[in-house]
């Protein structure tokens, strides 16, 4: 149960951004520039400096709405990143950035990273040819994803298929088959992500 079921508008008026590029969220935010809820208004018009720990758990909070896990995972994720060679920061990222249901959501298959959750843990997706249906499988250099061939003509596939850019220089999308090539691993500046993630590291070095 670690998908995020709530309503995400809410959440990134909450936040202030569009953290899923879909044109309805555009339209709320623009048309309510405010956090949500009874005093919402009154919010947006206050002044002052938020304290350092709030900075970074709104970073951190975030982090997990965008890749769409839970506290205790990304919490391991952070261990995990914490005990690579590197910048720990640019580990975390890159250790959600290959997760499978990411790279679904990505390459375009699906419209939003919830959709993709669905469609692996429904194993409509295949990794080198192989069914795999777990949300989390992480992704290598070489590996192949493609939507199964009963889903290749699915409204929604197509759909998402169509109006996303396919823009990354680190994934290899083919339309046509509806796969998509992982080509290597991406440096930071690649991962199109609007989140600083100095401060997720700061936010868990002060629970250690």
């Amino acid at each position: 149960m670690g998908s995020y079921h709530g309503p995400r508008a809410r959440v990134m008026r909450r936040f202030g951004e569009v953290l899923v590029p879909r044109p309805k969220y555009h339209r709320i935010l623009e048309k309510r520039s405010y956090p949500p809820g009874e005093h919402g208004k009154e919010k947006a018009f206050r002044s002052g400096r938020r304290s350092d720990f709030g900075i970074q758990l709104n970073e951190k909070q975030k982090l997990s709405f965008i890749y769409n896990v839970r506290e205790s995972q990304l919490r391991r994720y952070f261990n995990r990143a914490r005990r690579m060679p590197g910048n720990t920061g640019n580990n975390l990222i890159l250790l959600l950035e290959r997760r499978l249901d990411n790279m679904v959501y990505r390459a375009g298959f699906a419209a939003t990273i919830w959709a993709a959750r669905q469609l692996v843990k429904h194993g409509h997706v295949t990794v080198n040819g192989e069914r795999v249906d777990l949300p989390s499988f992480q992704l290598k250099p070489g590996m192949t994803i493609a939507v199964s061939e009963r889903m290749r003509k699915n409204v929604h596939v197509i759909e998402s298929m169509e109006s996303t850019a396919h823009n990354l220089s680190y994934l290899m999308v083919d339309k046509d088959n509806i796969s998509a090539r992982f080509s290597h691993i991406p440096e930071r500046g690649e991962v199109p992500v609007p989140v600083q993630e100095s401060f997720v590291v700061e936010f868990y070095n002060r629970l250690v």
